[in-house]
């Protein structure tokens, strides 16, 4: 079968090179689960006709349509479980070693902070593999292309509660590292409703005993990213009355960005040309970006 989504013309806004990804996340997902060249056909022209049908959605919007549409294929409640459960226990490895550098670093914070954009990298959505070690002696190392950490560093001190948002299976360690690090008394933190790609909901959270650090709600939708009108109350509710909003991933940022909230902090590996475009800054750079400071 030589149908490919990128090639699917439709009258949807969707970036082509999105739908590239797409096709390479689920031709990978084909692979895996073993799904024969006539379900491929089919779930290629569900998205045509669904691409046709819903002109306006937004990249993560799509890929939870094709997420669910793929699940009921396979009949597969979590078709990430073993990448994330690896993921998990790979980085919970990690915190033994990089927990005791953290704690004697000159700047616990900014050491921290770089740990957890390093953990962007554990992203299945669009990567078929990474090296978390690797990455890490990077971001270490790395100047940010857009650096609003000092920013974010006052911010954290002057927030009376701060929302966190997830993004991928064992990033979440990383996460909780620096939310160890900041020692704030008032740390909500959001994964997803339920399983989409590789990111994290209430098990994962569970499995790396984010409860001990934050309290864990869901965001009640299943999309890779916070799509607010489709959300929670109750995630509404703690979205409305942050102080100070940390949102980790592409995911995140796609679905926020729009808000212009001047409490949004976006961290974040830019894996993309799509979203290096949206920053203007190059494919690979680490970025700690909040919309209101101009600096």
């Amino acid at each position: 079968m030589n149908m490919k989504i990128a090639d699917i013309k439709t009258e949807s806004s969707i970036d082509g090179r999105c739908k590239s990804c797409f096709q390479k996340t689920y031709n990978r997902l084909f692979i895996k689960y073993d799904v024969g060249a006539t379900q491929r056909l089919a779930f290629f022209i569900f998205f045509r006709d669904m691409l046709n049908k819903y002109k306006k959605k937004t990249t993560p919007e799509i890929q939870r349509i094709l997420n669910n549409k793929f699940r009921k294929i396979i009949g597969v409640a979590d078709p990430f479980e073993e990448e994330k459960d690896f993921c998990n226990q790979s980085a919970l490895e990690l915190y033994k070693v990089w927990k005791p550098k953290v704690v004697s670093a000159d700047n616990p914070f900014d050491l921290a902070l770089r740990l957890a954009i390093a953990g962007n990298i554990m992203d299945y959505g669009a990567n078929n593999s990474f090296d978390v070690n690797d990455t890490i002696k990077d971001v270490i190392h790395a100047d940010f292309a857009i650096d609003h950490s000092l920013l974010l560093n006052q911010k954290i001190k002057q927030a009376k509660n701060i929302l966190f948002l997830g993004d991928n299976a064992g990033e979440i360690v990383f996460d909780r590292l620096f939310i160890e690090t900041i020692k704030h008394n008032k740390v909500i933190y959001a994964v997803k409703g339920s399983a989409v790609l590789n990111d994290v909901c209430i098990k994962d959270a569970k499995d790396v005993e984010m409860e001990l650090y934050a309290d864990v709600i869901s965001n009640g939708y299943d999309a890779p990213s916070t799509v607010l009108s489709s959300c929670s109350r109750e995630f509404r509710e703690a979205f409305r009355s942050a102080d100070l909003i940390i949102s980790k991933g592409q995911g995140n940022l796609e679905g926020l960005l729009y808000l212009q909230d001047p409490r949004i902090f976006f961290l974040l590996i830019v894996k993309c040309e799509v979203i290096a475009e949206i920053l203007e800054v190059e494919k690979g750079s680490i970025v700690v970006y909040n919309q209101n400071n101009q600096n």
